[in-house]
């Protein structure tokens, strides 16, 4: 059998035929990352949803008035996109093998991931900063 493999690479390089593509580590950091990012802005969560509940609307209004909940309010919504949008990305590159499939889905999840994000803090923003105008 004759190979016509670049002697640089490495023998399972040749064998599989794939270079690296120099994107998993960072995608493993920021998946942790922001997996340790997420709990404690998940357990602030939950409890502002438990001290929220009982108020409705304007209990939210006036939980979003305080700068801190506001801020981390955000947080939360921009941290959980992006721990979102890196999952599936690695989801997606590793289970769609057609390329037109694969960064059509790719441009999906970024742009579905950027706008509900954006939504997201639009929103929070504009409770915390205009409170009780017509909802």
């Amino acid at each position: 059998m004759v190979t016509t493999a670049k002697p640089h690479r490495t023998a399972l390089a040749r064998a599989r035929g794939l270079g690296a593509a120099h994107h998993g580590v960072s995608h493993f950091i920021i998946e942790r990352a922001t997996s340790v990012a997420l709990l404690p802005l998940c357990l602030w969560a939950v409890w502002a949803a438990l001290k929220i509940a009982p108020e409705g609307y304007g209990g939210a209004v006036a939980f979003l008035a305080s700068p801190l909940n506001a801020v981390l309010a955000i947080l939360l919504v921009l941290v959980s996109a992006r721990h979102t949008s890196v999952g599936m990305q690695v989801i997606i590159e590793d289970y769609i093998d057609k390329k037109p499939t694969r960064i059509a889905l790719l441009l999906l999840n970024t742009g579905v991931a950027g706008l509900a994000a954006a939504v997201a803090v639009f929103s929070i923003l504009k409770v915390a900063l205009l409170g009780l105008a017509d909802h």
